[in-house]
């Protein structure tokens, strides 16, 4: 499998676990020009922007240490383009990260803001 496939596994499993726990799914890779948002959900009335990261094991680090603070940056900009192309402009919006190693996920609510 390419890393492609294991990462699109990873949001697979991350948008089930999410559901399970009353997320709606609005979009699953959504892309703009600024780049993809793996996951667009909502809780009630927030809107959530959510980036998911898969590893097999530990050895290249901790899934969550991979949403630095430029990808942080890159998020918020996707997410700014998604609320103005879909005409969201009185929602309260918040910015999740799940990081799954195996078949263990943990889902870090308001990640950053």
């Amino acid at each position: 499998m390419n890393k492609r496939e294991i990462g699109n596994q990873g949001e697979i499993m991350a948008a089930s676990f999410l559901e399970e726990n009353g997320i709606q799914i609005l979009e699953r890779n959504y892309r703009n020009r600024f780049g993809e948002i793996d996951i667009v959900g909502r809780d009630g009335n927030i809107l959530l922007f959510i980036e998911v990261k898969y590893r097999k094991d530990e050895s290249f680090g901790y899934p969550l240490e991979a949403v630095g603070y430029f990808k942080q940056q890159k998020i918020r900009k996707m997410a700014r383009h998604y609320l103005n192309e879909k005409h969201f402009h009185a929602h309260t919006v918040r910015f999740d990260c799940i990081g799954i190693i195996g078949n263990d996920i943990e889902w870090v609510k308001g990640a950053f803001y």
